[in-house]
């Protein structure tokens, strides 16, 4: 298997390999997801367990479907990750950071004196082992795929708000006299010791700028072969558009476009005809400005665990649709958090209801094999009709989730599968144009995408803090 040059190889102990390694490191996805079970909010305590919140959000990451054809099926090792990922964000949310170290709800003290006094210290010294637990578990996850350098900044910004600085004033602002530079040296030993584990090998034998350039191929090109369906498919999309129009306008020479062009189905770089060509320096920056708002609002109007989970999520959300040469399997890094604030309020319900849809569906070309068209689509409604009528159920006494614009387009991700699996298979066009489901699937989800994006962003600069909470 580890042979470079043996290409196609197979046999039945790599099968069984492969299978059993990635069923075997689930058991911490698994473990990960009991952990963020816990720290849902239990206000909408159901007698009927399947209505319960923490039942919904186990199913709804346990049963992924997303997570799970492409583990399981396309064969990666993406549980393991978020099992990390999801398992810091839980040590983190376990902690109810408002600037100070409030009492858990678990914690009750009837005594007074001594007892009161030794209760605060060992919750003061629990609450600072979940941080550094968190900070631990990301700069491993960090280390293990470089990817996940997009949810960063919301870790940063988090730990340095409510755990380098201890207290807030009493409107809710910083009290800057409280920071704690022991606090920031013991985050600083984590991420370099997990930095000397993991890169020191390659430093001693002289191999880093090697492993930097495997880690950020720019000379791939803007979008993977098959795009992911974000900002840059539209934009790619458009500069197609606007290639045909010149064309039959007799605006553009056809001697100077080229015939494969974006949709080739090459990894490498590609020059727009139109508009004009995008370089890595343009999507750091576009990334960039799209998560600084989110940032802003983590460090002005912190909200504890929520706030840094929806700070999370925007930072996943904005580097999907701005990043270089994305992956289409990128979208599930804010599908999954995003579950943990799907049960907590119909808002984001709705939010992520559009997100799951369409990005589960963008995956659909991943299988693109006969024998699996069924499977796909029967998992994909298993997993769709559960979201919907689950999360319907839980917030039946609000607001309906979806509006009928909303709902209109979900429902026309099925005709598109139609044509695209059934229909066009059977035109003239295939052999002419064989990527234009690739295109038709990539530019109408990245509509749902963007509109999911923008939607949890007006969400959460437009909230405001509740007074009570400002007060703690």
């Amino acid at each position: 298997m580890l042979v470079i040059e043996n290409l196609n190889y197979t046999s039945r102990a790599t099968i069984f390999f492969q299978r059993f390694s990635v069923i075997f490191t689930d058991i911490l996805f698994i473990y990960a997801v009991r952990e963020c079970c816990r720290c849902v909010n239990g206000k909408r305590a159901a007698k009927d367990i399947l209505e319960k919140p923490t039942f919904i959000l186990a199913v709804l990451l346990l049963w992924n479907f997303g997570l799970l054809i492409v583990d399981h099926i396309h064969f990666q090792y993406n549980g393991f990750l978020f099992g990390l990922m999801l398992l810091s964000v839980a040590r983190l949310c376990q902690v109810n950071s408002s600037g100070s170290f409030p009492l858990l709800p678990c914690l009750k003290v009837s005594t007074k004196g001594e007892q009161v006094e030794e209760a605060w210290v060992l919750l003061f010294l629990f609450l600072q082992k979940r941080y550094l637990e968190g900070a631990l578990l990301f700069a491993v996850l960090l280390h293990f795929k470089h990817i996940y350098v997009y949810v960063a900044p919301a870790y940063g910004i988090y730990l340095l708000r409510s755990y380098c600085f201890t207290a807030n004033n009493a409107d809710g602002s910083l009290k800057w006299r409280s920071f704690s530079l022991l606090h920031v040296t013991l985050l600083g030993l984590i991420v370099c010791l997990v930095s000397a584990l993991s890169l020191g090998p390659f430093i001693v034998l002289g191999q880093l700028p090697q492993v930097i350039s495997q880690l950020f191929p720019f000379k791939r090109g803007l979008c993977h072969a098959y795009w992911a369906p974000n900002f840059w498919a539209l934009y790619n999309a458009m500069d197609k558009a606007l290639t045909i129009f010149g064309l039959k306008c007799n605006f553009l020479d056809p001697t100077k476009i080229p015939k494969a062009s974006m949709t080739g189905g090459l990894v490498q770089e590609f020059q727009h005809t139109v508009l004009p060509s995008v370089t890595p320096l343009a999507t750091l920056i576009c990334t960039f400005i799209s998560i600084l708002p989110s940032v802003f609002c983590l460090w002005f109007k912190p909200q504890g665990p929520r706030g840094f989970l929806q700070c999370l999520v925007l930072c996943a959300l904005s580097s999907f649709m701005f990043g270089w040469h994305v992956h289409e399997k990128a979208i599930l890094l804010a599908i999954l958090p995003l579950s943990l604030l799907s049960v907590q309020r119909a808002k984001d319900a709705g939010i992520y209801l559009i997100l799951t849809t369409t990005g589960h569906f963008s995956l659909f070309p991943l299988l693109f094999t006969p024998p699996e068209l069924p499977i796909k689509i029967l998992l994909m409604l298993l997993f769709t009709v559960y979201s919907f009528s689950s999360l319907k159920s839980l917030f039946r006494r609000e607001r309906p989730l979806l509006n009928w614009l909303e709902t209109i387009y979900l429902v026309q991700l099925v005709p598109l599968e139609i044509f695209s699996e059934i229909i066009f298979p059977l035109t003239p066009w295939k052999q002419h144009f064989p990527f234009v489901p690739l295109l038709l699937t990539s530019v109408y989800c990245a509509l749902g995408v963007t509109y999911a994006w923008l939607k949890l962003y007006i969400s959460v600069l437009t909230e405001r803090i509740p007074v009570r909470q400002k007060a703690e």
